[in-house]
């Protein structure tokens, strides 16, 4: 993690004085209707911007902010350290609208590809941090105290030069495992969602494209956003998306500004017939009052609707609820609701992640007669469906 330094806090009125390119800089040509459409930009108004200057004197931060030029800039010294966001208890209650108007700029320095072994192989350093979406149960913000809004890392090159030379280093895989069975599976968006950060810059188009000419490897990313742009990235099979569903009840309730799960699901073909890999997570699990036949609906749900090409090349991770005391504070403060489910004392416990954070998870015996019904499910409902794993 990047440790920061104190920030500056001067503001920058207009980015074309500071750095001298135009207002009428000529827009990329990946630039598309639907990143201009209704859709987006409810999930997008960028009104402020903290960066560092050294985000902003870069080929990508100048692409972001020549997509948003009306937007008010501020300089800091390091993205970690925000006071106005990050320190700032008030801005629980702006927990959503932040999240829309509010955007970082940082540089990543610490480039570090770290095994996994679950979903993917590797972990690679990711192009963003935190996300316009807001779920309830998102562990990203943990670490972040009031506020979660998009932290882009402008740097894609030094990011992209990284992950190249990590996927050579380790040749071709030498046996199948769950993550694939040939390619070296590498998870680009571990802390935010590849396909909202596509609503802003091309970090997620570069990586996309990065992976195309890594026969021994595949990209890896989740999302509970369609964003119909990324169809013309042209993957080539090299890249996975995982659409992340749930119950349509409980997505309305902790799956904030997110795609709808009906959209998620229609969507899968479209994405395969675009030249991605498509999974799916269950995810997160979350025991509640009729949870088993919700899950069965929704199982049925997919086994009806998807046509036998997706059916055929599908699969699956099961991840149950972690949640967090620091997380709970927060969302008792602006979705209270959502806590009715999400925080259950008497049937969790603590557990330490493999990250060293200190969570709360269903307790040992529940959650594995859980994981035994969800299998059960998945058996009577979408037999099809393999399961890489279920954490």
């Amino acid at each position: 993690m990047d440790q920061p330094p104190a920030e500056s806090g001067r503001e920058v009125p207009r980015q074309q004085a500071l750095f001298g390119w135009p207002d009428t800089e000529p827009e990329p040509a990946t630039r598309s209707a639907f990143r201009d459409s209704p859709e987006a930009r409810r999930m997008l108004d960028v009104r402020e911007i903290y960066a560092e200057p050294a985000a902003l004197d870069s080929p990508r931060g100048r692409q972001i902010m020549s997509r948003l030029p009306e937007a008010r800039v501020t300089e800091v010294a390091n993205h970690w350290r925000i006071p106005a966001l990050h320190g700032n208890d008030g801005n629980i209650a702006r927990w959503v609208r932040i999240k829309t108007d509010t955007l970082v700029l940082g540089v990543k320095h610490t480039l570090r590809t770290r095994p996994n072994g679950r979903s993917a192989d590797w972990i690679a350093p990711g192009p963003s941090n935190g996300c316009a979406m807001a779920c309830a149960y998102c562990y990203v913000p943990r670490r972040k105290g009031f506020a979660n809004p998009i932290t882009l890392f402008t740097n894609i090159e030094a990011i992209v030069a990284h992950v190249r030379r990590h996927v050579r280093a380790q040749g071709p895989k030498p046996e199948p495992n769950q993550c694939d069975p040939r390619a070296w599976v590498y998870d680009i968006g571990e802390n935010g969602d590849c396909s909202v950060d596509a609503l802003v810059c091309d970090n997620t188009a570069d990586l996309v494209a990065a992976f195309r000419g890594l026969p021994t490897a595949k990209a890896s990313f989740a999302t509970k956003f369609v964003n119909p742009d990324l169809l013309a990235l042209d993957p080539q099979g090299r890249t996975r998306v995982r659409f992340s569903l749930m119950p349509p009840d409980d997505a309305r309730l902790l799956d904030i500004r997110t795609s709808p799960v009906a959209e998620r699901i229609a969507a899968a073909a479209d994405f395969l017939d675009a030249g991605y890999e498509v999974h799916f997570n269950l995810s997160p699990v979350v025991l509640r009052p009729g949870w088993q036949r919700d899950w069965a609906d929704l199982l049925a749900h997919l086994d009806d609707v998807l046509p036998a090409r997706v059916k055929r090349q599908a699969a699956a991770e099961i991840i149950m609820l972690t949640h967090n005391q620091a997380l709970h504070e927060v969302n008792l403060g602006w979705h209270p609701r959502a806590e009715e489910v999400l925080w259950q004392p008497e049937a969790q416990e603590t557990k330490r992640s493999q990250n060293g954070a200190v969570n709360v998870r269903y307790a040992l015996e529940i959650k594995q007669a859980a994981l035994t019904r969800i299998r059960q499910l998945l058996s009577d409902h979408a037999p099809w469906l393999h399961i890489r794993y279920a954490f």
